[in-house]
């Protein structure tokens, strides 16, 4: 797995390439949100439009993600999952927990919305 992050109105969007599977890409993507964060950019899109498939630790990353932007006053919210993604959010309950958006465009929207 690949990301690569952009800005759009005040949110971060990072963009997943490949499986999401954790491990390395847990720590790579863990000092890059601490980076934001010292620069106060505290709104996240996890964009999952080029993810084809993500196991536990995957799920694991994404949580310990979303866990590490609200502890520092943020959030992390979930942009094009595809049916199989939101299949294992759902079957996790984790759908309960992630605000999920059809669309970046929708995600970005919701934090403009909440301000």
């Amino acid at each position: 797995m690949s990301f690569n992050i952009s800005e759009r109105y005040n949110c971060i969007i990072i963009e997943f390439n490949g499986n999401v599977m954790g491990g390395p890409d847990a720590v790579s993507l863990n000092e890059k949100l601490h980076e934001l964060i010292d620069e106060d950019k505290k709104n996240i899109v996890v964009d999952l439009s080029r993810v084809e498939m993500m196991n536990s630790s995957g799920l694991g990353m994404l949580i310990g993600a979303l866990t590490t932007m609200r502890n520092s006053g943020g959030d992390l919210r979930i942009a094009n999952p595809s049916p199989k993604i939101e299949e294992l959010m759902s079957m996790t309950q984790l759908d309960s927990v992630f605000q999920n958006f059809n669309s970046t465009e929708e995600a970005v929207s919701s934090f403009e919305a909440q301000a």
